[in-house]
C-alpha cells in the first residue's frame, strides 16, 4: 500500500536510491511476496549456483518425507494395517497424545495464518489490476496508488457466501476451478519472462545472486537468503496433505506403491514449474527480481494479460481459502455438537430452495460461526496488512514439524529402526538441518516485521 510522502522515513534514502533494490515505490520496505511467483527474487538472493539447488534439495526432501508419509498410512504395518484416515489420526496412533496435540496446534495454526495471508495477498492482486489498467492509461511512471482496503472487504463477502457451502466435499468444484488457476497464472509468468529473456533486454545477474555494496547491504544480503530459504522451503508443503490424499485411494496391497508414484509424479510436475518459475524469472529480471512477477509490476505490457493473470491469482486464492478453512470450520462445528448434542441451533439443517443452484444446507450456528470467522481474518488483514511477514513467521513455526519431524519420527517408531543405525542417524540429521532452516527463515520474518513496523501506520492510503 501507498503511504503519504510524509509519513516515511525511509521515502528521501528511497529518493536517492531511486526505488532499486531495497524498498518499493510506496517507501516501504521491497516486498518479498509468497507462492511460485516469487521464486524469481529467492533465485535473485541465492544465486545461479545455489538458488537451483535449493530447489532441488527441497524437492528430495518432500518426495523423501512423503514416502516415510505413504508407509506410515497403515499401522503398525505399511501394507495389512489399519487406515490412518488424516494425517493428526495418524500422529496420534503411532506417536501418542502429546504429539497429537503438538501437531494440530501446528496445523491450525497454519490453516488461521494462510486464511488472513490469502486475504491479503487477493487483494494486492485486485489492486495491481487497476494500477496495471493506469499504467497502461498514464504512462509507467505514472502515480498509481490504489487502497487495498474495499478489496478485503469484497474478498471477504464473496468468502462469507461460500463458507455457508457445509463441507470440503461439495466445493470439490472450486478446487479445480483453484488448481486451473494456478497452472494459468504459473505459465503466464513463465511466458511473459520468456518473452522479457528472448526480447534480449539486459539483466544483470551472477552466480551469487544480489551483489554486496550495488544491490544490498551485508546484513540485507543475509536476511534476504534467510527468507529465500524460507519462501522455497515453503513452498514443497506436498507432504502435509498426502494422508488425506491417499485416503481416497482404493484399498489394495499396492496401495502405498501407488501413492508413491502419485507423489513422485506430483512433486516432479511441481519442481519443473518452479524451476522454470525461478530460473527463467530471474534470467528476465536479473538482481532486481520483484517479489511478485504479476502484482509487483516485472511486467507492464501487454497489460491485459498482466491483468488475466492476476485475476487468475484471486481466483485461486477465493479457492484456496475455502481449502485451509474447511478444517477449521469443521473442527468448531464437530464441538459444538458433541458438547450440545440435542441443541437445534447445533444440528438442525434447514433446506433452502436457491434458483439455478439447488438446495443448499443451511444451519444457524455455521452460519454465525463462518461468518464471524471470516470477518475475524478480514479484520486482522486490515489491522495489518503487512501480515504476509507475519504468516511467513507462522509458516516458518509449522514447516519442520508437518514436513519432516512428524514423517520422520513416525517412521523410526512404525519400522522400529534401531538407535544410532546409519538410517536413524541420517533421518535425525535430515531433521535437524530442516530445524534449522526453519529457524533462519523465522529469523528472516521477524527481521522484515520490525522493518514494517517502523513505516507502518493503520489505514493510511
Amino acid at each position: 500500500m501507498a503511504m503519504e510522502a510524509n509519513a516515511s522515513p525511509y521515502i528521501e534514502e528511497v529518493a536517492n536510491d531511486g526505488y532499486g533494490s531495497k524498498y518499493d515505490e510506496d517507501g516501504h520496505p521491497k516486498r518479498k511476496g509468497s507462492g511460485v511467483l516469487s521464486l524469481a527474487w529467492a533465485i535473485a538472493q541465492l544465486g545461479w549456483i545455489a538458488g537451483p539447488v535449493v530447489l532441488m534439495l527441497f524437492s528430495l526432501i518432500t518426495l523423501y518425507t512423503s514416502f516415510l508419509l505413504t508407509d506410515c498410512y497403515r499401522s503398525p504395518d505399511p501394507v495389512h494395517g489399519t487406515r490412518n484416515r488424516t494425517y493428526r489420526t495418524m500422529v496420534k496412533n503411532i506417536l501418542g497424545g502429546a504429539q497429537y496435540h503438538y501437531c494440530g496446534l501446528a496445523q491450525y495454526i497454519n490453516l488461521i495464518g494462510a486464511g488472513i495471508g490469502y486475504t491479503i495477498t487477493a487483494s494486492i492482486s485486485m489492486v495491481a489490476i487497476k494500477r496495471s489498467n493506469c499504467y497502461h492509461k498514464n504512462g509507467h511512471e505514472a502515480v498509481c496508488h490504489v487502497t487495498n482496503y474495499p478489496y478485503m472487504l469484497i474478498f471477504a463477502i464473496i468468502e462469507i457466501i461460500l463458507s455457508q457451502i457445509p463441507d470440503l466435499h461439495e466445493l470439490s468444484w472450486l478446487s479445480a476451478v483453484a488448481a486451473v488457476m494456478s497452472f494459468g497464472y504459473a505459465s503466464i509468468g513463465i511466458g511473459l519472462s520468456i518473452a522479457k529473456v528472448a526480447g534480449k533486454s539486459h539483466a544483470r545477474t551472477s552466480i551469487t545472486g544480489v551483489t554486496i555494496g550495488v544491490d544490498v547491504t551485508s546484513s540485507q544480503k543475509l536476511w534476504n537468503t534467510f527468507t529465500a530459504l524460507g519462501n522455497i522451503a515453503f513452498a514443497y508443503n506436498f507432504s502435509s496433505v498426502i494422508v488425506e490424499i491417499q485416503d481416497t485411494l482404493k484399498s489394495s496391497k499396492s496401495e502405498n506403491r501407488e501413492m508413491k508414484v502419485a507423489a513422485t509424479t506430483s512433486v516432479a510436475v511441481t519442481t519443473f514449474f518452479y524451476m522454470l518459475c525461478g530460473i527463467v524469472g530471474y534470467a528476465a529480471f536479473g538482481n532486481d527480481a520483484p517479489g511478485n512477477f504479476l502484482t509487483g509490476f516485472g511486467f507492464y505490457e501487454p497489460f491485459w494479460l498482466v491483468d488475466i493473470g492476476n485475476i487468475f491469482i484471486a481466483v485461486h486464492l477465493v479457492g484456496a481459502y475455502q481449502v485451509f478453512s474447511q478444517p477449521v470450520f469443521s473442527l468448531v462445528e464437530n464441538w459444538g455438537k458433541e458438547h450440545w448434542p440435542q441443541s437445534s441451533f447445533m444440528a438442525k439443517e434447514h433446506h433452502i430452495k436457491i434458483p439455478l443452484v439447488g438446495t443448499l444446507r443451511m444451519n444457524f450456528f455455521r452460519l454465525i460461526w463462518r461468518t464471524v470467522y471470516v470477518i475475524f481474518s478480514a479484520v486482522i488483514a486490515v489491522i495489518l496488512p503487512f501480515f504476509n511477514s507475519i504468516v511467513g513467521l507462522l509458516g516458518a513455526l509449522v514447516f519442520w514439524p508437518l514436513t519432516v519431524h512428524f514423517p520422520t519420527q513416525m517412521y523410526l517408531v512404525q519400522a522400529k529402526v534401531p538407535k544410532f543405525s546409519m538410517i536413524w542417524l541420517l533421518l535425525k540429521l535430515l531433521s535437524g538441518f530442516c530445524l534449522l532452516v526453519s529457524f533462519v527463515a523465522a529469523a528472516g520474518s521477524i527481521e522484515g516485521i520490525v522493518k514494517e513496523l517502523k513505516v507502518y501506520q493503520p489505514f493510511k492510503s
